[in-house]
C-alpha cells in the first residue's frame, strides 16, 4: 500500500511544470534513442519482407502509411484526454499537452494523406477520391489546423485552453467515423486488416514489420510530444517573466 501511494505521489508530482521538465529531460533521450533503433530495425524488416502477390513492391509504402494513419488518430485521442483534463480536472499541464500535440498530429495526418495518395495512384489509378475514409481523414487534418490557429489567435492562455478543449471534444466524433467508415459505406479504401474481431488478415511476414514500425513511430510521437511540452512550458515562463519585467519598468 505504501509503495502504491509512493508511485501515485510521484505521478502527481509531474503536474508540477518544473518537475515535468526535469522528467522530460531524463526520458526524452531514451525515448528518441529507442524510437530510432526500432525504426531502423523496422525499415530493415520492411525491405526484407516479401512482396505482395497483387501489389508487388508497392505494398512497402504500407509500412509508413499505416503507422502515420494510426498516429493521426491516436494523437487526437491524446488531445481529447487532455481536453478532459482541462475542463474536468483542471490539470495544470493539460492545455500544454493539447497545444503541443496539435502540430504533431497535423504532421502525421498530412503524411498519412500524402503517402496514401502515392499508394493510391498505382492501385486505384488516381491520386485522390472523395470517399468516406479519405474525406474524414482530410477533415481531421483541417481540425488540427483549426485548433492550432485557435491556440495561437487568443492572447489569453486560459480562454484559448478552454476554447481549444471544447472544440477538440466536439471534433472527437470524427475519430470513430474514420475508423468505421470503410464498414459503414462502400469505399475504395480497403477495410480493416489488422484490428479485427476475427484477427488480422495480413500474413505474418508482412504484419511483423508493420507492427515494429508502428511501435517505433509511437515512441517517436511520445518523444516529440514531451519535447514540445517542455518547450511550451519554458516559453510560457519567459512570457511571464517579460510581463513582470514590463510591469516593473512602469
Amino acid at each position: 500500500m505504501t509503495v502504491s501511494r509512493t508511485r501515485l505521489s510521484s505521478w502527481l508530482d509531474l503536474a508540477n511544470p518544473t518537475r515535468f521538465v526535469g522528467f522530460a529531460d531524463k526520458v526524452v533521450p531514451w525515448l528518441a534513442g529507442a524510437a530510432c533503433l526500432i525504426l531502423a530495425a523496422g525499415l530493415y524488416m520492411s525491405f526484407s519482407a516479401p512482396e505482395d502477390y497483387q501489389q508487388g513492391s508497392t505494398v512497402r509504402i504500407m509500412y509508413i502509411h499505416v503507422p502515420f494513419a494510426w498516429l493521426s488518430m491516436m494523437c487526437y485521442a491524446v488531445m481529447a484526454a487532455a481536453a478532459l483534463g482541462t475542463l474536468v480536472w483542471r490539470h495544470p499541464l493539460a492545455d500544454v499537452s493539447l497545444k503541443s500535440a496539435a502540430p504533431i498530429g497535423a504532421c502525421f495526418t498530412a503524411l498519412a494523406l500524402v503517402t496514401g495518395s502515392i499508394w493510391g495512384k498505382p492501385m486505384w489509378g488516381t491520386w485522390w477520391v472523395w470517399d468516406a475514409r479519405l474525406t474524414s481523414v482530410f477533415v481531421l487534418f483541417l481540425m488540427y489546423l483549426g485548433i492550432i490557429a485557435l491556440t495561437r489567435a487568443l492572447e489569453d492562455t486560459g480562454k484559448a485552453a478552454w476554447a481549444a478543449a471544447i472544440i477538440t471534444l466536439i471534433g472527437f466524433v470524427n475519430i470513430p467515423i474514420i475508423k468505421f467508415s470503410v464498414d459503414w459505406w462502400n469505399t475504395l479504401h480497403q477495410p480493416a486488416s489488422v484490428f479485427r474481431m476475427d484477427g488480422p488478415t495480413i500474413d505474418g511476414s508482412l504484419l511483423r514489420p508493420l507492427l515494429v514500425m508502428a511501435v517505433g513511430f509511437t515512441l517517436l510521437f511520445f518523444a516529440l510530444h514531451m519535447m514540445a511540452m517542455r518547450t511550451e512550458i519554458r516559453r510560457r515562463r519567459i512570457a511571464s517573466m517579460r510581463k513582470l519585467a514590463a510591469r516593473g519598468a512602469r
